[in-house]
């Protein structure tokens, strides 16, 4: 079985793109895989690390700005645009692949269009409420639309044929208990909070986190483990000096760069702040953990915010848009989760509700019987 890949830009394209390429080598032993990636992109250095090769094409989105150096930036990716339907087919007629799958991101749109307008079998993965462009673009022609949430179906029309799969989420975030999560971090009994804005970090985040931790630091009865990020490395020390906290002095309280061991922390906390990435829903799900909902508001399509909406709806979440956020209302909705262990545990058993723990089985399966009923069996 030869299989052509495309998913990139962030991690939520790219990773679900390498757990379902991993599901299909072990349905189909022996098969070769490519994947697309545009040169310098995420996917162009994560992706071979996953021991799978690439083929280069240009790609870009194009910036809503009059600005000099966004007007630069669009002119370049015209011309890329221009040029990569030629490139979509050299790749594809070279690699011949029986069929081509697309998780979203830029790199996806040209090359899963060509497949298609080429007759190559096309499926694809979904992994927000709120679906993307290319998504929207491929789906009338796709095999099967896989949908990470079922609220996104009817924001694609004229899709042959969608399954609600879930996201593919790391194999150690499933099964992991609070109690074992714990033990293996070392932390006690007391009412954990967990608050993260991604490998850079996030303004906002790190604001409420310095709030939270100014108003419970005295206390002494709140664990609160914090992710600032890159881009806070020198921000949230001024956060936190400004509201005169030295952490050395509160031992339940750490802050850090960035939090190894996610999945242990999501599964310890009785509370997550974080952004709402589709990803992150998913591992929040994982877990059963109840969270507060950020929102980055220059989401493509504000599809974190419909993301969020999703456990928000379900009684699992609380989303906050970065423009409504006050001290006073966080601090009031952290309180009544301390006070009480049966909101926190309501919102825990809702969480889990939505878990998908066998999504790329799902997804490998469904490929699968498609393939057999087209007589393509690798």
């Amino acid at each position: 079985m030869r299989i052509f890949m495309a998913g990139g830009g962030t991690g939520g394209h790219i990773n679900p793109a390498v757990a379902i390429a991993n599901e299909l080598a072990r349905i189909y032993p022996g098969s070769e895989f490519l994947f697309a990636a545009v040169p310098g992109n995420m996917e162009d250095t994560m992706i071979p690390k996953q021991g799978y090769p690439v083929a280069h094409i240009n790609i870009a989105g194009f910036y809503r700005s009059l600005l000099p150096w966004d007007i630069a930036h669009n002119i370049k990716a015209a011309w890329w645009l221009m040029l990569s339907g030629h490139r979509a087919d050299q790749i594809l007629s070279d690699f011949r692949p029986d069929i081509a799958i697309g998780t979203g991101g830029y790199v996806s749109g040209p090359v899963i269009r060509k497949a298609e307008q080429m007759g190559i079998p096309v499926f694809l993965h979904e992994q927000n409420a709120f679906p993307g462009v290319t998504t929207k673009m491929l789906a009338p022609k796709a095999e099967t639309v896989f949908l990470a949430f079922p609220e996104a179906q009817a924001r694609i029309p004229d899709g042959k044929h969608f399954e609600v799969v879930g996201n593919p989420v790391r194999q150690s975030f499933i099964g992991i208990t609070k109690k074992e999560a714990r033990r293996r971090l070392g932390l006690d009994d007391h009412f954990t909070i967990v608050s993260v804005g991604g490998s850079l970090g996030a303004t906002a985040i790190n604001k409420m986190a310095a709030d939270l931790m100014q108003w419970h630091a005295e206390k002494g009865e709140i664990n609160h483990i914090h992710g600032f990020g890159k881009n806070g490395r020198e921000r949230f020390p001024k956060m936190l000096a400004e509201r005169h906290l030295d952490l050395s002095k509160y031992p339940r309280i750490k802050a850090m760069e960035f939090i190894d061991q996610m999945d242990l922390y999501l599964a310890a906390a009785d509370l997550v702040i974080s952004r709402a990435g589709a990803i992150t829903i998913s591992e929040l799900e994982m877990v059963g953990a109840p969270s507060i909902l950020v929102p980055y508001p220059y989401a493509a399509e504000n599809h974190q915010y419909h993301n969020g909406m999703v456990l928000q709806n379900a009684g699992a979440a609380l989303v906050v848009e970065e423009k409504d956020y006050s001290k006073d209302w966080l601090i009031g909705e952290v309180q009544k989760f301390v006070d009480s262990p049966e909101r926190v545990r309501s919102f825990s058993e809702n969480a889990s509700k939505l878990a998908v723990p066998d999504t790329c089985a799902r997804i490998g399966e469904s490929i699968r019987k498609t393939l057999e009923a087209k007589g393509i069996t690798g």
